[in-house]
């Protein structure tokens, strides 16, 4: 099965302007119990680049934090939209947007990016908890555009919470299944048997998504697209051992309290990062020689396996030596 689907990351490229290093915020709405949408515009009036569906992009808030959230409003030129949970209990994200974040706030953009793209497809599932429907509002649009069959299976634990209900009020094909009212949804139910011509989307908490892994797998490979919001687990045991940075021709250990990303500034080479908990894919690194132990919610199972790319914030070696092109 595929978290995300290709090997790289792929950088925002828009069609009709540069990428924007800061936005404002225009316009704000309380859309669901404890979720705001943020409406966001260039200061200075510009069109914005179209984007993709699946696309995020990563706000560097002033409190420190770098955060990143889905774009989920009308693909045009004049505005972005992102959805903001207050989680409970806040990393310090959620809560700084919910508080400070009012029209006229100017938000730093790290990056923008698309770690979940859309693929064509005649069949689309889409299943989708809680805040984890802000990716997939677009592509549904984008699927109804397209002409594809489509439904889409969309869970929260009640009504109130639930964003985008009357956007997608308009479509049959959307499924509510509020716990308060109905349990939690029967995942492999609702994916029904295998098929060749079908994607599966979906976006969700870590409970809901390795639920619906175990309901497809008896699916074909790749069938399963699925893109996490939660932190890699580095709870884990680490080992020591070295990094060799190819052109810059040096080497590095990496003890067992760093990461990988740490050891390398610290020997002086500027590298990109962003989240710096394996979720956004920004410091991917190619691997030249040596076995990644992968910890990161990024990278496909296919893609692991193949040991060519690697997220330095968390992910480790597997053995005494690793090879990196940096």
């Amino acid at each position: 099965m595929l978290d995300l689907q290709h090997l790289q990351t792929t950088p925002f490229t828009g069609s009709t302007g540069d990428v924007p290093a800061l936005l404002a915020v225009q316009r704000r709405e309380e859309i669901a119990d404890g979720v705001v949408r943020l409406d966001l515009v260039r200061p200075d009036g510009r069109a914005l680049p179209e984007w993709s569906p699946g696309t995020h992009l990563s706000l560097d808030l002033a409190n420190g934090l770098q955060r990143q959230y889905s774009l989920c409003g009308a693909r045009d030129d004049s505005a972005w939209s992102i959805a903001v949970q207050r989680e409970q209990p806040s990393r310090g994200g959620s809560a700084w947007l919910h508080d400070h974040a009012t029209p006229g706030t100017e938000l730093p953009i790290t990056h923008v990016r698309n770690n979940f793209d859309f693929d064509p497809a005649s069949n689309y599932v889409f299943v989708a908890g809680g805040i984890g429907i802000t990716p997939l509002v677009s592509m549904v649009e984008a699927a109804e555009s397209s002409g594809a069959r489509w439904r889409m299976l969309y869970g929260g634990r009640g009504r109130a919470s639930m964003a985008f209900l009357q956007q997608l009020s308009v479509y049959e094909q959307v499924t509510v299944c509020a716990e308060d009212e109905h349990g939690r949804p029967d995942l492999a139910g609702y994916i029904g048997e295998p098929r060749n011509d079908t994607l599966i989307y979906a976006c969700g908490p870590a409970g809901m998504l390795n639920a619906l892994y175990d309901a497809a797998a008896a699916w074909p490979a790749g069938s399963l697209r699925v893109e996490r919001f939660t932190a890699a687990d580095l709870d884990q045991d680490n080992g020591t051992f070295v990094v060799e940075l190819a052109r810059a021709k040096k080497e590095v250990v990496v003890g067992s309290d760093q990461s990988i990303l740490d050891s390398v500034r610290a020997a002086g080479i500027d590298a990109m990062s962003s989240c710096e908990e394996g979720t956004c894919g920004t410091c991917e690194t190619r691997v030249l020689s040596g076995i990644p132990e992968h910890r990161d919610v990024v990278l496909s199972d296919a893609d692991r396996a193949s040991n060519c790319y690697m997220m330095i914030c968390v992910s480790r070696s597997q053995g005494e030596r690793l090879v990196l092109d940096l």
